[in-house]
């Protein structure tokens, strides 16, 4: 039962990304190299964020409140990814890919490490235990929801690095966007912190924003490929 409970969350985790990647047109272009690259570059930058946050911040306890100066400090520190797909989008050596999938490419790659990184060991130690527990279940829901939204970011930093050609009017609500989503740690730390929303509120919160904000992602997209 535990193995069965540990395959379950670990296919609800991970087996998003591997379904995205062989049902769209990634898989024809074999866009594996570029995915790679993204998630070395995601090590990276989680490596110097993970130096600031011991440079900088103080150990939460369990019962802390919500601190905005930490809470600011860690936006802050979370620009390091925009920096990191910034990098991987314009700067690393990609095939002879469109722009579309470039951005699903760099993404995936992106989002696949950061579950790697941050949630196959608590699976690992943690959803073989002899009693049922939600949590692991949420942890891969969340996983689904920041796959969604790491892919509206690089969809984003697209739009601002990639594409020179785009609608005046459609500038500063691509940048409020993404500036959204690069805070949206610190959004869901604010729910669970100040306002005490419990996991599952909060998890159906990130679901339902990163829904809306692929939505509006999409429709920005789509607006900035018609001919001007």
């Amino acid at each position: 039962m535990t193995v069965f409970h540990f395959l379950n969350c670990a296919v609800l985790t991970f087996g998003p990304h591997v379904v995205y990647y062989s049902a769209t047109p990634l898989s024809e272009y074999d866009t594996i190299g570029t995915s790679v690259k993204a998630a070395v570059v995601y090590l990276g930058a989680a490596l110097v964020k993970l130096v600031c946050l011991a440079t900088f911040l103080k150990v939460p306890d369990a019962n802390d409140s919500f601190d905005p100066y930490q809470e600011l400090m860690k936006i802050l520190i979370g620009f390091i990814d925009v920096a990191g797909l910034y990098f991987a989008l314009t700067q690393l050596t990609h095939r002879n890919i469109s722009q579309n999938h470039k951005f699903q490419a760099v993404g995936l790659g992106w989002a696949f490490a950061d579950s790697v990184l941050h949630r196959l060991a608590p699976l690992w130690i943690g959803a073989r235990g002899l009693e049922f527990t939600w949590e692991y279940i949420f942890q891969g829901l969340e996983a689904n929801a920041n796959l969604v939204m790491t892919l509206s970011l690089a969809a984003l930093g697209s739009l601002m690095w990639l594409r020179k050609n785009k609608p005046r009017t459609l500038i500063p609500i691509i940048y409020a966007c993404a500036l959204l989503l690069a805070t949206m740690p610190s959004i869901t730390s604010y729910l669970r912190r100040s306002l005490e929303w419990q996991t599952p509120k909060v998890v159906g919160f990130e679901l339902f924003s990163s829904l809306v904000m692929a939505f509006i992602s999409w429709q920005l997209f789509s607006a900035c490929q018609r001919p001007m």
